[in-house]
């Protein structure tokens, strides 16, 4: 049986679409495989968004190009292919740089991968369009993988934020059906997932069309999804600041299914820098989206994305950012320090901040982040809360799952508890996961 190796950089969208990739080259005949020596096909589902994206993706070619060297030696043909958001800003480049690379595939048309695969029998091929057909309705069913899963039902990005490739790699924004979303759901629920991740670039921007004719919204989607038998979970990621719509403030306070987690990126706490990253809107008022949502579901669950030393950053404007830090509290965060894209705004500034200076407020604002996160997972110690299994823990007679607040829990219970959610006592927080019990019998009855 041949055999497809597919590796994902970055975001859960990269995730999502790597799966559904595989999914493509099973209904082919495809099986996968971890082991990238023994693949007749090889897929680097890149992402544009971390610094040096390119270059790692080629060194990464460069490995491949001996081992695809090595295999044809022994009579075995290999086909490499570049997907995602890296092939989507490179194009025919990759070609020129790569020679080992058979296919060039943007996120967009990955669904005719196929196909491509067929022609670069003949000739190398890149497919970076925007096709007018939507890829979904061109892809195989999934297969289950476990008790938790990604759903797209947004893609792109009319933002423009001043450091982002995505709306030049994403295209604008566009969402799917209510009727298509809720059928992949059902899906995934009848092959054994519990908890389901809306994603898109930009989610809550959601705007797809409603079974009455009408565009719906993210909140009314997730009410839509909360009538699939067999759901337990919903969660979703990322949202945007300026699109956060009343209903899905309201979604949080009245819909069991949706987790008292969220993840909303401000980036900057200096207004002045907000405004040169083109995010409209405020710290302020990102302080007060924030409290609305929080006066609707008190023990909501906060992550966010920073970026520090953005061009032309003060010390003034970084201490306006560990200020918002310090005013919210967040139990979670990712930071990092800006590097430019080609192709955007911000690359084309001259008042870059040194490295150093970069490198010492990125120390600062993680030990904060690290301290708010270390304290929010103390404070959970002594409390019950439910726990969905996900899946084995490392040690025997262990297993391991995730909080409504997405906190990552292990405690003794039989593996016929995946899948089911069991009460359980925090007992003890670790570094990076909780530690608990579970309810005496409780286990035993999940």
């Amino acid at each position: 049986m041949k055999k497809a190796y597919v590796k994902s950089y970055g975001c859960q969208m990269n995730a999502y679409d790597a799966g559904r990739m595989a999914d493509v080259l099973a209904a082919e005949g495809y099986s996968a495989t971890d082991t990238v020596e023994e693949a007749d096909v090889v897929v680097l589902n890149t992402c544009h968004i971390r610094e040096k994206a390119a270059e790692k993706v080629y060194s990464e070619l460069g490995r491949l190009r001996v081992l695809k060297g090595e295999r044809a030696e022994s009579g075995h043909d290999t086909r490499i292919v570049v997907a995602g958001c890296v092939a989507q800003a490179e194009g025919r480049e990759i070609l020129s740089r790569a020679p080992a690379v058979d296919v060039v595939v943007g996120p967009q048309s990955y669904h005719r991968l196929p196909d491509l695969l067929r022609q670069s029998r003949e000739t190398r091929v890149v497919d970076t369009e925007f096709p007018a057909e939507d890829k979904f309705d061109h892809l195989p069913a999934r297969r289950n993988r476990g008790v938790t899963g990604f759903l797209t039902v947004q893609e792109g990005c009319d933002k423009f934020c001043a450091f982002c490739v995505v709306p030049y790699t994403r295209g604008a924004e566009v969402s799917r059906s209510v009727a298509a979303v809720v059928d992949e759901a059902r899906r995934l629920v009848e092959g054994g997932v519990r908890e389901i991740t809306l994603i898109g670039q930009n989610v809550n921007a959601y705007h797809g069309d409603g079974p009455d004719g009408a565009l719906a919204t993210l909140g009314h989607l997730m009410d839509a999804l909360s009538a699939v038998p067999g759901l337990l979970r919903l969660r979703y990621t990322t949202s945007h600041p300026n699109d956060f719509a009343d209903d899905l403030i309201a979604a949080h306070a009245t819909n069991p299914l949706v987790m008292p987690y969220l993840h909303l990126p401000v980036q900057s706490g200096s207004d002045r820098i907000l405004h040169a990253m083109n995010r409209r809107h405020t710290g302020d008022a990102y302080r007060r989206l924030i409290e609305r949502i929080r006066n609707a579901r008190p023990d909501i669950a906060l992550s966010s994305d920073f970026i520090v030393g953005f061009p032309g950053e003060t010390d003034a404007d970084f201490a306006e950012t560990m200020r918002l830090v310090s005013d919210i509290g967040f139990s979670a965060a990712f930071s990092f320090k800006y590097s430019p894209r080609a192709g955007t705004p911000a690359a084309e500034r001259e008042d870059a901040v040194p490295e150093a200076v970069k490198t010492e407020r990125l120390a600062a604002l993680q030990d904060l982040l690290d301290r708010q996160r270390h304290a929010y997972n103390a404070a959970s110690v002594g409390t019950l809360t439910e726990i969905l299994v996900e899946k084995t823990g490392r040690h025997p007679g262990q297993v391991a799952g995730k909080t409504p607040h997405l906190q990552a829990v292990q405690f003794d219970a039989p593996a016929s508890t995946i899948g089911t959610v069991v009460p359980v006592r925090i007992t003890r927080a670790g570094s990076n996961s909780l530690f608990g019990e579970a309810l005496e019998g409780a286990a035993a009855a999940a």
